[in-house]
Parts: C-alpha cells; sequence; structure tokens
C-alpha cells in the first residue's frame, strides 16, 4: 500500500487498533513463549508443537505487518461528521426498498476489514456499495449480484 490511502470509518479504526494491541501484548509473547517451551523438548526436526507455534509465529506477525501498514495509509472517515446532501458516500448508512418484494434492508458502506453482511456492513468495493455511491434519498438503483439483477429505492440516507 505505497502511497495510496485506506478509507476506513473510525469505529473500523478502532477495532483495528484493538487487534494490534492484542495482537503485540497477548498472542506474540504467548507464542514466543511456546516456541521456547517446544525448543526445550529437544530434537526439532520432528516437533509438531514447535512447528505449529512457528507457523503460529508467521501468521501473527504478518498480520501485526498487515494491521500497521493499513492504519499507516489510513483515511478515517467519521460518518457522523459528513455532509453529502443525502448523496451515498462512503460511511453513509443507506435504506433501501427491494422494489420487487418490498422488503426493507439497510447498509453501512465500510472499508474491507469491517465488512460483515450479517450486521449490514457492506465494503466500498462490493457490487451493492459500488451501484450506490453516488446516488441520492429517491433514486433507483439496480445491483448485479451473483443470484441475479435487483432493483432498489434508496429510501434514506444518514451519517451515523
Amino acid at each position: 500500500m505505497a502511497t495510496s490511502t485506506y478509507p476506513i470509518t473510525k469505529n473500523g479504526a478502532e477495532k483495528l487498533k484493538a487487534e494490534l494491541l492484542n495482537l503485540k501484548m497477548k498472542e506474540r509473547p504467548a507464542v514466543i513463549m511456546a516456541i521456547s517451551e517446544a525448543r526445550a523438548q529437544g530434537d526439532l526436526s520432528e516437533n509438531a508443537d514447535y512447528d505449529a507455534a512457528k507457523e503460529r509465529q508467521g501468521f501473527i506477525e504478518g498480520r501485526i505487518k498487515d494491521i500497521e501498514g493499513k492504519l499507516g495509509a489510513a483515511s478515517v472517515i467519521v460518518p457522523s461528521e459528513l455532509d453529502a446532501g443525502g448523496r451515498v458516500v462512503f460511511g453513509a448508512t443507506i435504506e433501501l426498498e427491494d422494489e420487487d418484494t418490498g422488503a426493507s434492508i439497510k447498509y453501512q458502506i465500510v472499508g474491507e476489514d469491517e465488512a460483515d453482511i450479517k450486521l449490514g456492513l457492506v465494503n466500498f468495493s462490493s457490487p451493492i456499495a459500488r451501484a450506490l455511491i453516488g446516488k441520492n434519498e429517491g433514486d433507483s438503483v439496480e445491483v448485479v449480484t451473483p443470484s441475479g439483477t435487483k432493483h432498489y429505492e434508496i429510501v434514506a440516507v444518514q451519517y451515523i
């Protein structure tokens, strides 16, 4: 992530910082201890505990580097401070109505590490977010999904 910025909401940045703290203060020391204990068992060539601990250490160090890179390039968006006049932007919460079924659904457009469709948090690069960004309250939107094309009306856009 050389010079590009990484969009993330304030909540997402706080969660990444908490994960980073946990990795550095709990996970890293625990895996170092596990490696030390496995080394004390003698022959490392056939020591499954040692191999597993070294693999876990590689994962932890990689994740730390990934999070530090993302936070270093982060462009933190505070949705409540946005004033886009009813236009869908990163961080906005959008209420949609399925034009075919009348079902109502709510999404917030967030960064990739924050996305959780079960919680209504969609990645800004997902098909639904790409279809919504730049549209206004009252607009109709066509979203191409793996299960077919869906038609929605944007009922409300909030910056919360």
